[in-house]
């Protein structure tokens, strides 16, 4: 199986997304393997061991597919997962600097030769719609907001206020610089601290009509899912209006959806669980427990 049967007939638009995503297990021999278009860079995601034999052949595939639909072969990224730290090489072309892309309109800046992660997760682009869908004048709290694409699509929406809050501060001054991109300033905080400890301030500042809650699954001295999700929860509602609205996010492949549900349940009666949002249909999943999870919930009027 070749990666090229499985790209796109066209070109891809200038927004940025996921072209092809092995890691839903779904394309045998492809499996360790995504593809993300990142204008002007194609970035290439590998999970386990491929040879220089195979790179090279890859290379030459997705350059040739490029040059098929009538392009200049692009600039190419390729990122090594399946040594830690990732190692992440420059392939071919250039990067601007700084290194902006769209999505739904809205400017974000990216680092992708610095690090794993390079400022926008893409699976997330569903709840990040819904959010701005849905933030029409209201008070916003974004958890673990790393460079707070959340905060720019509430804003875009229209809320009334945003409060950001990540522990890492390179993090949310890049955020910073995304809402002032997108001239999105006013009404916006940003809080380096830990969430564990801030709870006291984040209640001064509340109450919310909208929490986001998109943890890392598992990051030592951050946050371990299985032990810190349930210390979040207990405190959740005291956060929230009656009424308010959470949406709740895990993507942690062995932890299926009945983890979070659980928790919920047991550490924040008050929360009504509403629906799952649908991941980005590029994102296919053999299992769809392994996959992102986005749940909305919301407070009782009771409650």
């Amino acid at each position: 199986m070749t990666l090229l049967e499985h790209l796109p007939p066209e070109l891809p638009g200038p927004e940025a997304q996921r072209l092809f995503h092995g890691r839903g297990q779904c394309y045998p021999g492809l499996n360790h393997l995504t593809l993300d278009w990142l204008a002007p860079a194609l970035l290439v995601t590998q999970f386990g061991p491929v040879s220089e034999a195979e790179r090279q052949a890859l290379v030459a595939e997705l350059n040739l597919w490029w040059q098929q639909l009538g392009g200049e072969p692009p600039a190419l990224v390729w990122q090594d997962r399946s040594q830690s730290p990732a190692h992440t090489t420059l392939v071919q072309g250039s990067l601007p600097s700084p290194h902006w892309v769209s999505e739904g309109g809205l400017w974000f800046e990216l680092n992708l030769l610095k690090g794993q992660n390079h400022g926008l997760f893409l699976d997330m682009a569903a709840g990040r719609q819904w959010v701005r869908a849905h933030s029409q004048g209201r008070r916003v709290l974004n958890l673990f907001a790393y460079t707070c694409a959340f905060s720019v699509f509430a804003k875009a929406g229209g809320a009334q206020e945003v409060v950001n809050l990540d522990m890492s501060k390179p993090a949310l001054n890049q955020g910073q610089r995304n809402h002032a991109k997108n001239g999105l300033e006013a009404g916006v905080r940003y809080l380096g601290h830990d969430l564990f400890k801030t709870f006291g301030k984040l209640r001064k500042l509340g109450p919310y009509d909208m929490v986001v809650v998109d943890p890392p699954s598992f990051q030592q001295g951050s946050f371990i899912a299985t032990k810190d999700y349930p210390r979040l929860l207990r405190r959740l509602a005291e956060l929230m209006v009656p009424g308010g609205e959470a949406l709740l996010c895990l993507n942690a492949p062995e932890l299926g959806l009945d983890f979070l549900k659980e928790q919920i349940a047991e550490h924040a009666p008050e929360l009504r669980f509403v629906e799952r949002l649908a991941n980005p249909p590029v994102f296919r999943e053999r299992d769809p427990q392994r996959g992102l999870k986005v749940l909305r919930y919301r407070k009782s009027v009771s409650g």
